[in-house]
């Protein structure tokens, strides 16, 4: 008979950062900084999309639903990582290591998504650029980026029920800076092999279906930017895809080397290595890649410091 909501453990105590109170303070101040900018970053991205009747387009409209994804991840995992840094409050309940796994999953699994819907619209619009306008609608963006974040939620209360339905009556010492699904599987007591198959199984199918998506419809864009006769144009192409493929490449290789393992090659040292990468850094690498290499974005940007500027 299963056991459901048996656990002796009441809480779990996160064990992935340093003990040393000089170490414990830099790493403090590191991570408000690298949050701090990264939420500032992202709000501005969303403030210049929303503010900018020329960026008012499906293409703007996902980087606005990736720009909300990535203020999300970090607030997730880092406020409770700065509150072990700064008062040593290692505990998180049993309820809120769940709703933290929860929360993450479901993050990490809308992004996925929304990065193949993204590469599926610069398919078209590269591809079939007279059509695009018919094609990729306001309307079929609202609902793709709706399905995105409902296959993204289902997805998290599957893997969170698998996995916080176990038993857990020995050490609760998680080891990693938040609750994550390797760590959690490391100290149940029950047997988890079927359920770590069932999570390998939905995520392979559910990552590899979204990759499969964005591979192709990369590989039918470099077909047609190799086609064209024009430089300026293959430039403009170039450019215009360069940012997602860069963020594409830098949270698929970091989420796949997490997630899509079974728990028993699981390394603590080298996984909270991967896991900043991808929850803290790719959060904060985002909003860089696309101002940086969007003419566009740049100038949305520039009009909202000058905006801000003027009114203080």
């Amino acid at each position: 008979m299963q056991r459901v909501n048996l656990s002796m453990v009441s809480e779990f105590v996160l064990v992935g950062l340093s003990d040393a109170p000089e170490i414990r303070f830099f790493l403090f101040v590191l991570f408000l900084i690298i949050y701090m900018a990264t939420v500032a970053g992202n709000i501005t991205i969303l403030v210049a999309i929303s503010t900018d009747p020329r960026l008012h387009n499906p293409m703007y409209f996902f980087l606005g639903n990736l720009s909300l994804l990535d203020i999300l991840c970090p607030t997730i995992t880092v406020l409770k990582m700065l509150e072990v840094l700064l008062l040593e409050n290692k505990v998180i309940s049993f309820t809120g290591c769940m709703f933290q796994l929860f929360f993450l999953i479901d993050v990490v699994g809308t992004e996925i998504f929304l990065l193949a819907v993204m590469a599926y619209d610069r398919y078209v619009a590269i591809c079939h650029p007279l059509q695009y306008v018919n094609i990729v609608s306001m309307r079929l963006c609202a609902h793709l980026a709706l399905g995105t974040w409902v296959v993204g939620f289902v997805n998290s209360l599957l893997h969170t029920s698998l996995i916080f339905t176990l038993f857990f009556c020995d050490s609760n010492k998680v080891d990693q800076y938040y609750c994550d699904i390797p760590p959690v599987l490391a100290l149940s007591c029950s047997p988890t092999y079927g359920r770590e198959l069932v999570i390998l199984t939905v995520a392979g199918v559910l990552g590899s279906s979204a990759f499969v998506v964005t591979l192709i419809s990369y590989i039918y864009i470099l077909l047609a930017i190799l086609c064209m006769n024009s430089s300026e144009s293959r430039h403009k192409a170039f450019s215009t895809c360069g940012s997602h493929l860069t963020v594409v490449c830098l949270f698929y290789g970091t989420t796949i080397s997490t997630y899509v393992r079974p728990s028993s090659t699981y390394s603590p040292h080298q996984d909270r290595i991967v896991s900043m990468l991808y929850g803290i850094l790719t959060p904060l690498l985002n909003p860089m890649i696309y101002s940086l290499r969007n003419k566009e974005v740049k100038c949305a940007l520039r009009r909202v410091i000058s905006q801000v500027r003027t009114a203080l």
